[in-house]
């Protein structure tokens, strides 16, 4: 999170665990970000990160990063995250953006 926080962005993560579990998560990891719990898969479904041809128990969120413009307009998407190096490659990605760096 703080290489990201030199940037003019809202950032957060969207879990298809429950909030327990991401609190549990957030805890483990000192995650200084907000995550929100998305248990019915309903905003997973919609970005389709998850095959909605799989059985409800094969619904796996694949790790997505969406970068959504000021409109609401997805700029881009990375399908390639790597959680070692995920910090950096989104701060790679807000530079090639041109995101703005906070005032």
């Amino acid at each position: 999170g703080g290489l990201i926080r030199k940037f003019d962005t809202a950032y957060f993560m969207i879990s298809v665990d429950t909030l327990e579990e991401n609190k549990g998560f957030a805890a483990k990891e000192h995650a200084d970000f907000p995550m929100l719990a998305n248990p019915d898969k309903k905003v997973a479904l919609a970005y389709g990160v998850i095959n909605p041809e799989a059985p409800p128990d094969r619904q796996f969120a694949r790790r997505y990063t969406f970068y959504i413009d000021p409109t609401g307009k997805i700029a881009d998407i990375d399908k390639a995250v790597k959680p070692a190096t995920s910090g950096q490659d989104i701060v790679t990605h807000l530079e090639a953006l041109k995101v703005p760096a906070r005032k």
